[in-house]
């Protein structure tokens, strides 16, 4: 059997081929780059303010950070450092494995980006913010940021001094309570 495709089909069916071939690949956010670019800007200040101690990433205030970004990112009614769950700062550093003193700064912006300068303008005219980013007893910081066409929101941890044991993190859907909360 002779299979006949007729002009417009064929060409129709090219078409179909070459742009499913051709289609770039979807883009997935990498945020490293700002991420780091907000732990670089917290030891310049806190340089500038006098600190001799040298901040450095934590991974558990880095997956506390995540929770929170995710969180007030999907939930629109979220402006600050209260979870949709009632959770604090304190409740998701623990809740990751940090178990030390720790203080939050949280960026919201109404636009698919943001940028350093940006995040910067935000915590340092908040006086709060202002302080715990200048604070040279936080050696610990974990950063984390999402996007979405009409909203990025920035999330930086900062920890004293982690007194816990590497452990893993439990995994929980954002919004909802970790398994060890009542």
């Amino acid at each position: 059997m002779k299979m006949v495709v007729t002009a417009p089909a064929g060409a129709a069916l090219a078409v179909l081929l070459s742009s499913t071939l051709m289609a770039p690949p979807a883009a997935l956010a990498d945020n490293r780059r700002l991420n780091d670019g907000v732990v670089a800007n917290v030891r310049t200040m806190q340089h500038r303010a006098g600190c001799d101690t040298e901040v450095r990433i934590n991974p558990k205030l880095r997956l506390a950070a995540q929770w929170h970004t995710n969180d007030v990112l999907n939930n629109r009614a979220l402006d600050g450092d209260i979870g949709s769950d009632g959770t604090t700062v304190a409740d998701r550093a623990r809740n990751a494995g940090y178990i030390g003193e720790v203080s939050e700064t949280t960026a919201i912006n109404p636009a698919l980006a943001i940028s350093g300068v940006e995040i910067l303008n935000q915590w340092w005219y908040r006086p709060d913010y202002y302080a715990t980013m200048h604070d040279c007893a936080n050696i610990d910081i974990g950063v984390w940021s999402e996007n979405i066409l009409d909203r990025t929101v920035v999330v930086a941890v900062y920890g004293k001094g982690d007194a816990g044991a590497p452990v893993p993190a439990p995994p929980r859907q954002f919004g909802q309570r970790p398994p060890n909360q009542p």
